[in-house]
């Protein structure tokens, strides 16, 4: 007789709750139904998109003491007090790069002999992120970004997408929305990228070579998108290799200036890191041409390939403006600033979507090598276990025991 194998569906303790649950109600009734030997329990939440409810209706037992399970899911970090000691954890634990404000959180795991498998270090074999949320940090980004502009110049108005109840209800408000002339440049190629290509397709923006972008007029909303290879240029021979500007990006300079004179939003879902080029710099903000009247900084580096990227802001309150000639921080939707969108959480304004779509990657390619016990993959990527942390991790060392 198989084993039987208990999962618990964590409710979310870090203020400010997230309401995104590694689940849904219908994803946990597939699980039980395709895995015989497996049952969910469901701690229960007031804050989670799904409620209560609906797990209940769905035949998924609500418990509020899970220690009986040996799989534990949230989404974000758990607070020391609220971990269970002898658990094997899947979140995103925020760790890996020694981030201060999880030391102790991390003390704690290894204090309570607690498994850690970290959602963020779960790869693919070519080394390509299995688990994330960045598609639907593009689509809200992208909304978000629109809407703001619609707000500036008071051509149109979008509806604010947390008030929709998913996806498919922000669809609707698109039927029949004619946006005015515009000219949108998006960064990047990856998840983000995407979910802005998404929301070009819905509302019939057009896509320009970047070539033809940079010097001709529209009668009609367009957009371009700039990869990497044509953001970035060698210095010396004007070239573009992946592996080569991972490794040596001080070598390589930033193309992106041509386009802050002839662009009215820039979305940016480029990847960044404190080596790589700034897009632009503060004192292209001062010069007359600068044409950018709002950007969306869906990859959101506080001062980082945007430097006019000055800290968050919130879904509740997602725009700010900045004056250009001092980079101060002042009220959105003024005429001669640039309006700044830095929702850092921008999926947790779909949560719903933003759940089935990550539940279903988990299913599709972590769910079977978490149940066989022997798996590369989650090796990979487990941080903690048996009170010590894993060889992958011990450079942690001196952030878990600091001298």
């Amino acid at each position: 007789m198989e084993k039987r194998i208990l999962i618990g569906l964590i409710r979310e303790e870090k203020q400010p709750h997230d309401n995104r649950v590694a689940f849904t109600p219908r994803q946990c009734q597939w699980i039980m139904e395709h895995f015989p030997q497996v049952q969910v329990l469901v701690q229960p939440s007031p804050h989670r998109c799904f409620r209560d409810e609906e797990y209940r209706k769905a035949g998924i037992p609500l418990q509020e003491d899970l220690s009986s399970c040996q799989l534990l899911l949230g989404i974000k970090e758990v607070p020391p007090e609220f971990l269970i000691p002898g658990k094997t954890y899947l979140f995103f634990s925020h760790t890996k790069k020694k981030q201060p404000h999880n030391q102790h959180m991390l003390q704690v795991i290894l204090e309570k002999n607690i498994t850690l498998i970290d959602y963020e270090c779960l790869v693919h074999p070519d080394g390509q992120r299995i688990l994330g949320f960045g598609f639907f940090a593009g689509v809200v980004g992208a909304h978000n970004g629109l809407q703001a502009l619609g707000r500036k110049t008071g051509a149109f108005a979008f509806k604010p997408v947390h008030t929709c109840h998913d996806f498919q209800e922000l669809i609707t408000h698109y039927f029949g929305v004619k946006l005015p002339p515009m000219k949108i440049v998006l960064t990047g190629s990856g998840r983000v990228a995407a979910g802005v290509l998404e929301i070009m397709g819905l509302l019939g923006i057009k896509y320009i070579p970047p070539e033809e972008y940079l010097v001709n007029q529209y009668a009609y909303p367009v957009y371009t998108q700039l990869k990497a290879g044509e953001l970035y240029l060698r210095r010396n021979d004007k070239t573009y290799s992946r592996a080569d500007f991972h490794a040596h990006p001080e070598n390589y300079e930033c193309r992106f200036l041509p386009y802050v004179t002839v662009s009215d939003i820039l979305m940016n879902g480029i990847y960044w890191d404190h080596n790589i080029p700034q897009l632009f710099q503060a004192a292209d903000l001062k010069k007359d041409n600068f044409r950018i009247k709002v950007i969306a900084d869906i990859t959101d580096d506080t001062h980082g390939s945007v430097p006019c990227n000055l800290g968050d802001s919130t879904i509740e309150d997602p725009v700010y403006g900045v004056i250009k000639e001092t980079m101060q921080q002042t009220a959105p939707y003024l005429p001669d600033t640039v309006d700044m969108m830095c929702v850092s959480n921008l999926p947790n304004e779909l949560p719903r979507d933003a759940s089935q779509y990550f539940g279903d990657q988990i299913m599709k390619y972590v769910f079977e090598e978490l149940l066989n016990g022997h798996s590369s993959m989650i090796e990979n990527a487990t941080i903690a276990a048996n009170g010590m942390l894993t060889h992958h991790f011990a450079y942690l060392e001196d952030y878990v025991h600091p001298l």
